[in-house]
């Protein structure tokens, strides 16, 4: 662990601090986030107002995830949200590195944020995520972004209250980045963006080291949560009015095998649907190498998990997985489905492809094609290959031409919407139940709603019908949504 400070008495006053906290978790950041508190209401008093905060999340779900918990400690300190970065006086960017262009766009605003700093006095900039767990990325920073305070990573982020108190106590940067760890930490504030809905890390990490992801290096390896820690989590959310919880973790299907009594996801799933009030569960995301016989059979018979399961595939061509080092083979990904949809044959596929990996021939692109046609997915994320250095695909020969790529990508596209949109239209004319999520953006007398297979639909509504679930006719498909209305439930 590394920090970095400069003023003696700032230092020692942190240290002095420190040294009285607790050892034990959650404890310790408890007793951090009521130091920190001390510290911001001076704060706000030499400012003469509230100081406002702002967090960004750029990526997955686990980091939106990780957001909400960073929002409860700062709301638990007093700071109050601002959702203009640019007005805020605590911006902190969680970052992800999936993709080059995400740690060029977090330098851009960075930029930006830099001069507006310069202007106020009482702003801090922090960051985190992924991206902070490389290691050019931590001296690029230091070297070139030494007006960011707070610089953390994926694996500490429990330790968020000590980060910030000794931030607010020093006067130069504060890195905290950890290689890895075991370590997890229950029972520590989190603001959900919704308060119907939440998701539930059931576990971190990735042991896949697919040859184009940097996750398995940033996330570290796989650990999973405690199942009473999880049943316990989301007992606490239900009792708060959840009604929808997306379970989440890298790779869903591997969860349990590293605990103390070992437990299988399908076993966990069977748990979670005991809870009384809970109505409806997602989980994301799937490894086809991994997704049990058990597993599929839960889902057949389960009244509360939703017809939708998120199935990358990547490729459709067994030799590109194989350099990928993905473990399964084009035949065994389609017998996958085919079993899949048997089981439950209401399932909703959706996918991710990636096009133009290192090697890959038109006949290769094909293979992808013939995947798509085969399985109809009802929608797909489709990706052009991302070079990430310090992954085996990023010095892998016979990179693909950016004409042949972006050729593939539109027809991979054009086929991909033409069959979610049939998909999308078989469901014409049924009722379904749909949690309503929001006011739609573009017309106030609609409410937009989610179905159990993940499409939106919709209807006629006013605010008071958020977070409920409700029945909805199917009236006319627009491609990949519905426009629909509340059927009476009497």
């Amino acid at each position: 662990m590394k920090m970095e400070n400069t003023k003696h008495h700032r230092l020692t006053s942190f240290a002095e601090t420190a040294s009285e906290a607790p050892l034990q978790e959650p404890d310790r950041q408890y007793y951090f986030i009521e130091k920190a508190k001390d510290i911001f209401a001076e704060k706000c008093k030499e400012a003469d107002r509230t100081l406002t905060f702002c967090v960004t999340t750029f990526g997955c779900q686990m980091n939106a995830r990780d957001s909400e918990k960073l929002v409860g400690i700062l709301e638990q300190i007093g700071y109050v949200e601002e959702p203009d970065e640019e007005k805020a006086d605590f911006v902190i960017y969680n970052t992800c590195t999936v993709r080059e262009n995400a740690n060029l766009r977090v330098y851009g605003r960075l930029g930006q944020l830099g001069r507006i700093k310069k202007k106020n006095p009482h702003m801090m900039i922090a960051l985190c995520g992924c991206m902070m767990q490389e290691p050019e990325v931590v001296e690029k920073l230091k070297k070139s972004y030494r007006f960011v305070d707070l610089i953390f990573g994926t694996h500490n982020i429990y330790k968020f209250a000590e980060l910030l108190t000794n931030s607010m106590q020093s006067d130069r940067m504060v890195i905290d980045i950890w290689k890895d760890t075991d370590k997890i930490v229950e029972d520590l504030p989190v603001e959900r963006k919704y308060s119907f809905k939440s998701g539930v890390n059931i576990m971190f990490g990735c042991n896949n080291f697919c040859s184009y992801c940097i996750v398995p290096y940033v996330r570290g390896r796989e650990r999973s949560r405690d199942p009473k820690a999880i049943v316990r989590e989301i007992e606490r959310l239900v009792a708060d009015g959840v009604v929808e919880v997306m379970l989440l973790g890298q790779n869903v299907n591997s969860y349990g095998k590293n605990l103390e009594h070992p437990m299988t996801f399908a076993q966990l799933l069977q748990e979670i649907e005991k809870i009384e009030g809970l109505e409806r569960i997602r989980f994301m995301t799937s490894h086809p190498k991994d997704l049990s016989d058990e597993l599929i059979e839960v889902m057949s018979r389960s009244k509360k998990i939703c017809r939708h399961l998120h199935l990358p595939v990547q490729s459709g061509s067994s030799r590109i997985l194989k350099k990928m080092n993905r473990h399964y083979t084009k035949e065994h990904y389609l017998e996958l489905v085919d079993k899949i949809k048997k089981a439950v044959p209401d399932i909703s596929l959706t996918t991710d492809i990636i096009v133009g990996f290192p090697g890959e021939t038109e006949e290769d692109f094909r293979e992808t094609l013939d995947v798509v046609r085969k399985v109809r997915y009802d929608s797909a994320f489709t990706f052009i290959y991302s070079k990430r250095t310090g992954t085996p695909a990023a010095v892998m020969e016979d990179q693909v031409s950016e004409a042949e790529v972006k050729d593939r990508f539109d027809r991979l596209l054009k086929e991909v919407q033409t069959i979610s949109a049939q998909r999308c239209a078989i469901h014409e004319g049924t009722i379904q139940k749909a949690l309503v999520e929001c006011q739609n953006e573009h017309d106030p007398s609609l409410v937009t709603g989610r179905l159990s297979n993940n499409l939106l639909v919709h209807f006629p509504g006013d605010p008071s019908l958020i977070g409920r679930l409700v029945d909805v006719s199917l009236d006319e498909c627009k491609g990949f949504y519905y426009m629909g209305k509340m059927k009476d439930t009497e």
